[in-house]
């Protein structure tokens, strides 16, 4: 199913996205796109897993313009790029809207208009 297809994880700097990155990493997916804010956590996956699968995009879901950069070519995608802690949901509403509503909606706009399987 996965075999040669591009993998999308968004938030992939985070618990889930490496989770998520941990299951596919030894497959026959040919590549793997690693989409965050965190410039300091890509560099430390980029060494530690030293994989040429591999390949990292700054950028933010709630930027429609780097999500669209980074899903040319997508064909499957796990989205992970939300604000999960209540704390700061609850101090912060509207960073969480922003990231968890308004980037969700970027990121689903940006598949469908790049064509992305799942």
């Amino acid at each position: 199913m996965f075999r040669d297809k591009v993998l999308l994880i968004t938030g992939g700097t985070g618990s889930f996205g490496n989770e998520v990155l941990k299951g596919f990493l030894h497959t026959d997916v040919s590549e793997i796109r690693i989409f965050s804010r965190d410039e300091k956590k890509q560099d430390d996956m980029r060494k530690h897993y030293n994989n040429p699968k591999l390949k990292f995009y700054i950028g933010d879901v709630r930027d429609m313009s780097s999500v669209d950069v980074v899903m040319k070519g997508v064909d499957y995608i796990f989205h992970a790029a939300a604000l999960k802690q209540v704390p700061s949901c609850e101090f912060f509403p509207l960073e969480a809207v922003k990231t968890n509503v308004i980037g969700t909606d970027n990121v689903l706009t940006s598949a469908i208009n790049h064509g992305v399987k799942r």
